[in-house]
């Protein structure tokens, strides 16, 4: 990408978007284009369409979508399968009226079946039942998939998906109503602390396995993809090829707080598919590789957490 090209980045508020507006800057990108809320409501098609035709910027990043954890998947559905539906559904359409060329769109590792063959290579999606607590949000994934996809083969533009696993890091939504489950162990673990108490509750059996991905290294893969020539516009999954379970999990994010109590697990919460883990081969043959570590990432995001804990409850 020429580092004056007009960059649109849908969603830099959210945690995914604004880490790739940092990885844009610190790449010497300037001409970055972004819109809150308040000013282009992404669900609203007229708005979308006059935005993009009047802007017409040379690259998109689609990180706008509605996202929570399980408990929010599962209850505000038609809303997780309605309003992510409406902004890809827009942004793609208006991007190719507008002549925009290349995109990445973000999707999520939900869009994989609930007991697909692991670790899961981007081929098995839509070869089984998907995992019944965050369906909707799926299958509204699946569709930006697709448009791409078709997009891609009706017009010839050069539209690709990244998958990422379990996002974490700067910024991230600690509200325990709607977040996930990172965020979500590491302000109880740290609230238990503060009052002193024994224990501390997580969700589940902790047996399910999961992959985390510092979001800060997210936003590096979805630059060096966008800044790649000659490969084929496709599904990529993002993520470090590594997975522990959710005891483990928060197990390491009690060492990190320094929260010297127990575990106690509530089983009649859901836990969920029982693994997660990406193949990440077809992005590694391109060169790129995660950096971070789990505890590094732990690290930075809970003294993020400490900076403006009045973020936690937003």
């Amino acid at each position: 990408m020429d580092k004056s090209a007009k960059i649109y980045v849908a969603g830099h508020r959210g945690m995914v978007g604004s880490a790739i507006v940092r990885r844009l800057k610190s790449a010497g990108y300037s001409n970055i284009l972004t819109r809150t809320h308040a000013d282009l409501d992404l669900t609203q098609q007229s708005r979308v369409t006059e935005f993009l035709t009047t802007e017409r910027p040379d690259y998109v990043f689609l990180a706008a979508a509605k996202v929570g954890g399980i408990h929010a998947n599962n209850v505000y559905r038609a809303e997780f399968l309605y309003q992510n539906l409406m902004i890809e559904a827009n942004v793609i359409h208006a991007a190719w009226q507008a002549g925009v060329a290349r995109m990445l769109f973000l999707g999520s590792s939900c869009i994989y079946p609930r007991d697909c063959p692991q670790p899961i290579k981007e081929e098995y999606l839509l070869t089984g039942a998907l995992e019944p607590t965050n369906e909707p949000y799926a299958i509204a994934k699946i569709a930006g998939v697709k448009l791409c996809e078709s997009y891609n083969r009706q017009f010839g533009t050069r539209y690709m998906s990244v998958m990422p696993t379990n996002l974490y890091g700067i910024d991230d939504n600690y509200d325990l109503n709607n977040s996930h489950v990172l965020p979500a162990l590491i302000r109880k673990a740290h609230e238990a602390k503060l009052r002193g108490d024994r224990s501390y509750e997580v969700w589940g059996s902790g047996r399910p396995m999961r992959e985390f991905l510092y979001v800060d290294d997210m936003a590096d893969a979805c630059v060096f993809l966008m800044e790649q020539e000659g490969i084929e516009p496709s599904l990529f999954n993002v993520g470090t090829g590594e997975d522990i379970t959710i005891r483990e999990l928060a197990e390491t994010v009690m060492d990190i707080v320094e929260f010297k109590g127990t575990i106690v697990f509530d089983t009649s919460k859901p836990d969920g598919t029982p693994r997660k883990l990406l193949n990440v081969d077809r992005l590694r043959s391109l060169g790129w590789s995660a950096r971070t570590t789990l505890r590094d990432g732990l690290r930075a995001t809970y003294a993020d957490f400490l900076k403006g804990t009045d973020r936690a409850c937003r």
